[in-house]
């Protein structure tokens, strides 16, 4: 194969995926895209940061561009801008500094230091992570008082995204009143289409991400982190933790120390991720599960997360657990064991599953859009209402007192910390929960989209379907008509049908995607609503 036949890096990515052993070689061509190619993009952020191709739109040139764009805003950023960012000017943020970091995917160290250089170039001052995941960017802003931190990462996305997340200083993902800002820079820079030179970094403070994030833990107090380590030792447990060659690599050993009891998976150099797409799937967990289903041990955990560490998905052998029983399980746990009080925060698109919990234990429940972000209000120290727990059905969870970011680390300790107080098993503990509070089946798809339809086409496509799905309206399921009892359009469109299942349709804010969200009261529903879902999409689209 000759290196001139590669036109570009998305044609150049189409080879090396499709057979990603053979072909990895020509990682170098799209490193020299990424360094060569001074193309403009369109900078959007969504649900969590800016994500793009790399060597296509992800670029050297871009990244340096959002970088400046960045510092713009903080220059020239007014009164409500600055309040949002969480500092008076722009004096304090270079005082307080910017905490920057990046997963383990290709040229992760190089993009970091282009950011690096241009932040120093400015009298920045600059904290380097190196090798980081999500939760630690957080609270090491919290425990350094950093005005806010830069992670090159596009989270679970596949092997030829790059991405670029921000968060503020109160740690929490950057909402639209910042993110606004930092895109209209952006796109005025790539409508001139600049060119920012690199910058060597002069000067950098290194730092111990997993260090300051265990103090992080012990500082905030929800889990206790000397209970599972007394967990692990007296017990007999047996636990794997798949990394599927993420940067949540020597994370747990960090925190809990060396124990034969804990198995790593995954954990070796691997910037194409073994050809599989790096999120926490039911493909991809079956290897933990089946490993653990060959334990003998009283006590089985298996949890894979993915490159950044803000998703997770869990097992015992015997079950497949997702986030949406899992964060039931947790509000559960927290409140009735734990004593914590609160609400329920959970995304419109998350398994009633925990509703159905929270109503019987008299907590308020608070639905959001879809986006971690939108999580905030209810994750401050100093807010009125405050979260015992907040969750959403793609993976992602916090909880009281901890980071406003999706931490996987978080998640897989509560689950050591649940299976170590209640002395069960995470599947004999949901059986016990269904039994009191009612069996709940949700499920998720999507179906991709061409990248030419990303942003307003495509949510102008599916705009059409708010003209079809009316309430009292008539809905094809399987070989049923049911009518609409209610339709939700806080984040896309959500159609709740008379017998309690609903489904719903809404665009992926960082993917070319559209994504479904369905939920029934029994199993054997779930394939013809699923179907259905995706037949509406379908029509929409065509």
């Amino acid at each position: 194969m000759k290196i001139d036949r590669f036109k570009d890096a998305g044609e150049c990515w189409k080879v090396i995926l499709a057979d990603v052993k053979r072909n990895a070689g020509f990682l170098k061509e799209i490193k020299r895209f990424a360094i060569e190619n001074t193309n403009p993009a369109e900078i959007t952020f969504g649900t969590s940061g800016w994500r793009g191709e790399i060597g296509d739109d992800f670029t050297f040139n871009n990244v340096r561009i959002v970088t400046i764009a960045l510092i713009e805003m903080f220059k020239t950023g007014g009164q409500e801008v600055m309040k949002s960012l969480g500092v008076k000017d722009f004096d304090e943020v270079k005082m307080r500094g910017i905490v920057v970091g990046h997963d383990n995917r290709f040229l992760g160290p190089e993009f970091a230091s282009s950011v690096m250089g241009l932040l120093a170039n400015e009298g920045i001052k600059v904290f380097y992570a190196g090798e980081a995941i999500t939760p630690e960017l957080s609270a090491a802003i919290d425990l350094l008082r950093a005005a806010c931190s830069i992670n090159l990462t596009p989270s679970h996305n596949p092997a030829n995204y790059g991405g670029f997340k921000f968060n503020p200083a109160d740690g929490g993902p950057a909402g639209p009143e910042i993110t606004k800002v930092i895109e209209k820079h952006a796109n005025r820079l790539m409508a001139e289409k600049a060119i920012v030179q690199e910058v060597k970094s002069k000067s950098f403070q290194k730092i111990e991400a997993t260090r300051l994030y265990e103090d992080f833990l012990k500082k905030r107090g929800t889990l206790d982190l000397d209970r599972i380590r007394r967990f692990i030792k007296d017990e007999d447990c047996c636990i794997y933790i798949d990394h599927v060659h993420g940067a949540t690599r020597r994370r747990p050993n960090a925190l809990l120390g060396e124990s034969p009891k804990i198995n790593y998976l995954r954990t070796e150099d691997d910037y194409l991720f073994g050809g599989i797409p790096p999120e926490p799937s039911a493909k991809n967990i079956k290897r933990a599960m089946d490993l653990l289903k060959g334990s003998k041990s009283k006590f089985k955990l298996g949890v894979i997360m993915d490159p950044d560490g803000d998703r997770i998905r869990f097992t015992d052998g015997e079950a497949d657990i997702t986030m949406n029983h899992f964060g039931a399980m947790a509000l559960h746990f927290l409140s009735a064991y734990k004593n914590i009080s609160g609400v329920l925060v959970k995304s419109v698109a998350t398994s009633n599953f925990g509703n159905a919990i929270a109503e019987k234990l008299g907590i308020p429940i608070r639905e959001t859009a879809v986006g971690f972000k939108n999580f905030r209000p209810y994750m401050l120290q100093g807010a009125r209402e405050r979260a015992i727990v907040t969750y959403e059905e793609s993976d992602g969870i916090s909880g009281y007192n901890n980071t406003l970011e999706k931490d996987a680390i978080f998640g897989f300790l509560l689950a050591l910390e649940m299976i170590s107080v209640t002395k069960k098993n995470l599947s004999a503990y949901l059986r016990e929960l269904e039994e009191k509070f009612g069996a709940y089946f949700p499920e998720r798809a999507n179906v991709e989209v061409d990248r030419s339809f990303a942003g307003a086409p495509l949510l102008e496509r599916l705009s059409r379907l708010k003209s079809k799905l009316t309430v009292g309206s008539k809905v094809i399921v399987g070989k049923s008509s049911k009518s609409i009892k209610t339709v939700i359009s806080v984040d896309g469109i959500k159609v709740v049908l008379d017998d309690g299942s609903w489904f719903l349709i809404r665009p992926s804010g960082t993917e070319p995607k559209v994504r479904f969200y369905v939920e029934t009261r029994s199993s054997e529903a779930v394939k013809d609503i699923i179907e259905t879902a995706e037949r509406l999409t379908k029509e929409s689209l065509a």
